[in-house]
């Protein structure tokens, strides 16, 4: 039976869903308070002639996209909003967050990821932090998936590389075209839980000549995302594929992809598992050091029931931080 394992980290909650001993999906949420669920109201600030799109400023200053916006919708009026989509972080630009107008919604703050999980009809089991069953289903396996977007199978390998008009998958490896194909399609279909990712997904095969491999891996595809939600297209000529699903929040390779920010929730992971006593050190470059909140410094120091210290390593990726117990 399957069932949510949940982590209330430090500036992060993190879950897995286990199914036969084997993570099959994932979660991570970074509490950022405007995030799917959230109901709030919202100024107009901006509605292009004849458009039912606009841009609408929240209580808090936060601007969202507004969709499907009331046909008699002036600029300056105040909108009830419920967020559908969290702001996405990519390469180069920042996409805010959307919104959907809901007069009759009642005011209210997102969801936590635990709270959502419970919602739902999977059982969700907390557990601690400190304790063995992140590890030993594959958690740091899954992270360094996340970090470096690249995901081995027999034969071939996955790269996962968010851009902003979608996440491509490419699929590289020995063999022959259409087999390499057909080794792939396990791998993607569990990547899309695993990694949680949703929204545009453009998967990049070999090119294929013959139609009728095309065909067989388009029916391979479709049996492995047997209750996946979302549409798919069939391979093109050049080995293309896309598929389109909801997307509310940034995938774990999104998110882990901003690596001073992964960086510091990694090493308060790390740190709160320590179990030598003495002064917690935490071995860090400087894009961590930035990324970490003064709260959540003080909130390790609270759960661990130590004095934190900090040594600078200028030279270590940000994933790479350490956390050891010092006795001097």
């Amino acid at each position: 039976m399957a069932e949510w394992l949940y982590e209330d980290g430090i500036g992060e909650e993190r879950a897995i869903l286990i199914e036969r001993g084997e993570i099959i999906a994932a979660r991570v949420d970074w509490g950022e308070p405007v995030r799917a669920g959230l109901v709030s109201d919202g100024k107009l600030i901006a509605k292009p002639g004849g458009r039912r799109r606009g841009l609408a400023r929240l209580t808090d200053g936060t601007e969202v996209l507004v969709d499907a916006l009331p046909s008699g919708a002036n600029e300056g009026q105040t909108l009830r909003l419920r967020i559908v989509r969290s702001a996405l972080t990519e390469r180069g630009r920042n996409k805010r967050a959307q919104a959907r107008c809901e007069a009759d919604a009642a005011l209210t703050a997102a969801p936590s990821l635990f709270e959502a999980l419970t919602a739902g009809s999977v059982p969700v089991r907390a557990v601690r932090i400190a304790g063995p069953e992140f590890a030993d289903h594959g958690w740091d396996e899954l992270v360094e998936q996340a970090l470096s977007g690249e995901i081995a199978f027999a034969g071939g390998s996955l790269t996962i590389s968010p851009t902003p008009a979608m996440t491509l998958i490419d699929v590289d490896g020995h063999g022959s075209a259409a087999a390499l194909a057909l080794a792939a399609v396990p791998s993607i279909a569990a990547a899309l839980c695993r990694l949680d990712l949703g929204g545009s997904v453009g998967i990049d095969f070999p090119s294929i000549a013959e139609k009728r491999d095309r065909q067989a891996i388009d029916v391979a595809l479709g049996e492995a995302l047997t209750g996946w939600r979302g549409e798919r297209t069939a391979m093109n000529g050049f080995g293309f594929v896309q598929l389109v699903s909801r997307l509310e929040r940034p995938s774990l390779v999104a998110r882990y992809g901003r690596r001073g920010e992964a960086g510091a929730r990694l090493l308060l992971r790390q740190a709160e598992r320590v179990a030598e006593p003495g002064t917690l050190c935490l071995t860090a470059p400087p894009a961590v050091r930035l990324a970490m909140l003064p709260e959540w410094e003080a909130e390790l120091a609270r759960r661990t029931g130590r004095r934190i210290s900090w040594r600078d390593a200028a030279g270590l990726a940000p994933e790479a931080a350490f956390a050891q117990a010092v006795t001097s």
